[in-house]
């Protein structure tokens, strides 16, 4: 049977849920980090910058890692399955070696040279240094959370991350502040209820994936002979996905640093609005995520083509519903955002009100691009995926950016137009891409 509507709905919420709860955990340190200043955060966030981009990293090829679990459940072979996950664990692990050896050998010098105090570079490199610890834990937890996910069971990496939550707040409001009978280490201490939490989280994940699959410990062979040939596909596969996160994440900050150029009303109303954009976003794509573990699922059964363009047509449908929802929410914080933040000047908050037609029409191209982009992926078209993000950042965004606020001097409105426009510029391609109808015909990837 055809998944429905209710099918994709059922396995997004979770993963919806999951990713605004990630959002969360750094906003709540960031909260209970903010009695000791302004220089505790600015170590906070100069040491997560460097954090942030390994494990964005380590989630890029963990996304990878879901689809080719995704499909191996498809197929209803344990071979498969074990293939995945060990293939997948394995580039986790090597990533994460040379993401801790490249942050030990050169944090140091980034963090000096950024800090603008030497209390600040200390704080943050101590921040850092423990937080590593994190990501060393995620290479293992992103990777149990990619199975679960791609066997269609998001509910269990929501639970993990139901667990760690109230954890990482206890253990770091103990610790940064000295309550609990803790010892009070200030900025560090968020560092370790993060870590405490995060073990404690892949903890649970793996006495799940134990108790489920016993490690596939019993299960012989690999999916394609050997184990080093299956590994070298699943990078083949994966490398693209995390060359579009950290194309991306280079973009973007290269954007933010021409934002800075703006007056600083039109720079507060950017830097305002970007966490409602990311945050509201989550939906969208946590929808599309869905929709790519249900297509891995049903083109590695190897479903008829009449099959996959049903299943997607609901997909569609059900993204439409979600951008229209997303955006009556943007409309109901462009009317209050004079009431959200009344103690900002009057430019600033009418900056923020320009953005309304902007963020009314956002969800839709963004919401069906990124079914096109899950779907060419769960079908192994990673690489042309992968060149469409980046022409849109590289040969659209960033030069437009650029242009309109160094040459042109054109108002904010303008600036945070890109951000839809960027979408209109990446959508003939996925289209296009997608109505071609190859990916129903895909190879097996696995």
């Amino acid at each position: 049977m055809t998944p429905s509507t209710k099918d994709i709905l059922a396995m997004a919420w979770p993963l919806a849920l999951k990713a605004i709860m990630l959002h969360g955990i750094i906003v709540i340190d960031a909260y209970l980090v903010s009695p000791l200043g302004e220089k505790a955060l600015a170590a906070m966030g100069l040491a997560g910058a460097i954090s942030g981009l390994l494990l964005g990293i380590l989630f890029a090829f963990s996304n990878a890692t879901q689809i080719r679990i995704a499909q191996a459940f498809g197929s209803a072979g344990p071979v498969p399955l074990k293939t995945g996950f060990y293939c997948g664990l394995t580039i986790n692990l090597a990533a994460t070696g040379l993401g801790l050896v490249l942050a030990i050998a050169f944090s140091g010098q980034v963090i000096a040279s950024f800090a603008q105090t030497e209390w600040i570079s200390q704080q943050a490199q101590a921040y850092l240094d423990v937080f590593l610890f994190v990501v060393l834990a995620e290479a293992i937890g992103q990777c149990l959370t990619s199975h679960f996910n791609g066997c269609g069971k998001t509910k269990l990496s929501f639970q993990s991350y139901l667990i760690a939550l109230p954890v990482n707040v206890v253990v770091s409001m103990g610790l940064i502040h000295g309550q609990f009978g803790l010892p009070q280490l200030g900025v560090v201490g968020a560092a370790y209820g993060t870590v405490v939490a995060s073990v404690l989280r892949v903890g649970f994940l793996l006495v799940l994936f134990h108790r489920e699959t016993g490690a596939y410990r019993t299960v012989k062979g690999w999916a394609r002979g050997t184990f080093a040939t299956s590994l070298w596909r699943h990078f083949v596969f994966s490398w693209p996905i995390a060359a579009t996160f950290i194309s991306m994440t280079i973009g973007t900050q290269v954007c933010m640093l021409l934002y800075a150029r703006m007056s600083v009303n039109d720079f507060a109303a950017l830097t305002i609005v970007s966490p409602w954009v990311q945050v509201l976003g989550v939906f969208g794509m946590s929808l599309a995520q869905a929709t790519g573990i249900i297509m891995a699922q049903l083109l590695g059964a190897g479903a008829a083509e009449a099959e996959l363009e049903t299943f997607l047509r609901r997909a569609w449908r059900a993204a439409l519903i979600a951008a229209g929802l997303v955006s009556l929410t943007y409309l109901g914080f462009a009317l209050a955002s004079g009431w959200i933040y009344d103690d900002l000047q009057l430019e600033t908050r009418m900056a923020l009100f320009s953005f309304l037609p902007v963020l009314l029409i956002l969800p839709f191209p963004k919401g069906s691009n990124a079914i096109c982009g899950q779907t060419l992926r769960a079908a192994g078209d990673t690489l042309y995926v992968m060149n469409i993000f980046i022409a849109g950042q590289w040969l659209f965004k960033v030069p437009l950016t650029l242009l309109f606020i160094e040459y042109l001097d054109l108002s904010v409105t303008w600036v945070f137009a890109l951000f839809v426009l960027e979408e209109f510029f990446k959508f003939p391609m996925f289209h296009k891409r997608l109505f071609q109808g190859h990916w129903k015909r895909a190879p097996a990837m696995l």
